[in-house]
């Protein structure tokens, strides 16, 4: 277990390493100026180039690298250009925001996606499967964004139950925060709950012709029973494997959502920083949302090992 551990740990620091090169080279090829930009189309000269002398634009390219990925690597992700507060800041800000809306949507998608199926394996080629699977593709098809609207307009503008959009905060309790990421969250889960339908009944049926299973009932197993204490267990590592990128979407994808419910999320925070052309709140954000993705794969490579004990052996 300690040496599965340790090439995980290893791979994970490595792509880190290779994410933070990649993400500081690309923003480098972008064209524009941050200090042009700040300052305007009729910046002079000197003015501008003092700007970048206090931004450290002038600096080599390998000392700029090094001197982000050791603020990186100690917590200091810089200062913002544009709103003058340190980036940490605005991602602590933003992160209690998106952060929530992210689990919350998983949590709605999981208890939606994986029963559904679950129950479609155990109808295979029944009516209830093939309803199911219709309405799993047609939650695929239809664009959050749009289903959001949808959703606006019946539980805000008509029914009144919730609010259309904005953030109420944490100060006054969880339940006035809950109720402005309600919508939101479920705008997001609808197509990940179809999906995880799809996968989970793959898996399970897979899992449902293997001879372990064909055993299991030969020796007078009820179907529900092999289903639930032998397919299911067994059909959950592809179904893991899916919970943690849709999770990593969630935190980082939810730009338009975010937009369509005027949410002060980390998605609506990369949006305006590359519409102001801030690099560092750019740099720092994307390096950080890496990150996130790379440690729940990691996480996600350690639910493998504990579903299935041969993973640590291999």
């Amino acid at each position: 277990m300690s040496v599965f551990l340790a090439r995980r740990l290893l791979a994970l620091g490595l792509t880190l390493l290779a994410a933070s090169l990649i993400v500081f080279t690309v923003m480098e090829v972008l064209p524009g100026d941050p200090a042009a930009v700040m300052l305007g189309v009729g910046a002079q000269p000197d003015t501008l180039a003092a700007l970048r002398a206090e931004l450290g634009l002038d600096r080599p390219v390998v000392e700029r690298y090094l001197r982000w990925l050791g603020g990186l690597l100690t917590g200091d992700l810089g200062r913002s250009y544009t709103y003058g507060v340190p980036v940490a800041e605005l991602v602590a800000e933003r992160l209690v925001v998106s952060l929530p809306l992210a689990l919350l949507a998983l949590t709605l998608a999981a208890a939606l996606g994986i029963p559904t199926g679950v129950l479609a394996a155990a109808r295979r080629g029944r009516p209830a499967d093939t309803g199911l699977m219709a309405l799993s593709q047609l939650g695929v098809a239809i664009p959050n964004f749009w289903f959001a609207v949808l959703l606006i307009l019946l539980f805000a503008v008509q029914l009144r139950w919730l609010p259309a959009g904005g953030f109420a905060g944490w100060g006054q309790g969880p339940w006035p925060g809950l109720r402005s990421l309600l919508l939101p969250a479920v705008a997001l889960a609808l197509p990940q709950a179809a999906i995880l339908a799809r996968v989970t009944r793959s898996a399970v049926l897979e899992c449902l012709g293997e001879d372990y299973v064909r055993t299991a009932r030969a020796k007078g197993l009820p179907p529900d029973a092999a289903l639930w204490r032998h397919a299911v267990p067994n059909a959950l590592i592809p179904v893991v494997t899916i919970l943690g990128l849709q999770f990593s979407f969630l935190l980082a994808g939810t730009i338009i959502v975010e937009q369509v419910f005027y949410l002060p999320g980390i998605g609506r925070l990369i949006f305006q920083a590359i519409a102001q052309r801030d690099l560092i709140v750019v740099e720092s954000l994307v390096v950080l949302l890496a990150a996130a993705v790379v440690v729940v794969n990691f996480l996600v490579d350690l639910a493998y090992a504990w579903l299935d004990p041969r993973l640590r052996h291999g």
